[in-house]
């Protein structure tokens, strides 16, 4: 038991210490948290969650050295920058009609599921962690059978929900006090580091294809 809460722990502690770097899932965390309210950031990380168990049970089938190739990543790397851009492209175009009501006039807004699983797959690094760090981790916790396996992932999990549920949280509460010039503003920092996300995966990403 002592070592299941172990390894839940320590999962918990090195998943957090990842969240609080910045990268396109906190940016779009932020960007919809604007729009849609608290229940942005929980979205967000099921579709995150969602992606990251399809890759646990890759790895466990033994894909692990796939997603160490470097042309693995470097694909990976350019396909996240198109998707990158093409995101921050669309958030730059809706700016002129974005309101605090949260409603874009022309409709335009990704589902945030789909964006937790997009910004996922458009981090390079993220699937670098996975086929490194985390698939020790899950080579670890696999000795003490499936129990392990879910502690780590319990773990891994709740602290992305405990980050992006508290980023949401105060940026939706935030909105009161801004102005629709501000959250404005808010959305097209954001667009722009995603743009800057996008153009570093990419150059990243050809590098390793070259």
């Amino acid at each position: 038991m002592w070592v299941l809460i172990t390894i839940f722990a320590t999962s918990f502690v090195i998943a957090l210490s990842g969240a609080l770097m910045p990268g396109p899932l906190f940016t779009i965390t932020l960007s919809e948290s604007a729009k849609r309210g608290f229940l942005a950031g929980p979205l967000i990380v099921l579709g995150h969650g969602i992606l990251e168990l399809v890759l646990v049970l890759l790895l466990l089938l033994g894909l692990a050295p796939i997603f160490r190739n470097d042309h693995v990543i470097g694909s990976v790397g350019v396909v996240g920058a198109v998707v990158l851009i093409w995101m921050s492209v669309a958030m730059i175009r809706s700016l002129p009609s974005l309101s605090l009501e949260g409603i874009c006039k022309d409709g335009k807004s990704i589902n945030p599921v789909w964006a937790g699983i997009l910004m996922s797959v458009a981090n390079p690094y993220w699937t670098i962690w996975w086929a490194t760090i985390g698939f020790g981790y899950i080579l670890y916790s696999i000795e003490l059978g499936p129990m392990g396996v879910a502690a780590f992932f319990g773990g891994h999990i709740l602290a992305d929900l405990a980050w992006y549920a508290a980023v949401s949280f105060t940026v939706a509460h935030g909105r009161r006090f801004m102005s629709d010039r501000i959250y404005r503003g808010v959305i097209a920092c954001c667009a722009l580091a995603l743009l800057g996300f996008g153009i570093y995966f990419g150059f990243s990403g050809a590098q390793r294809l070259i």
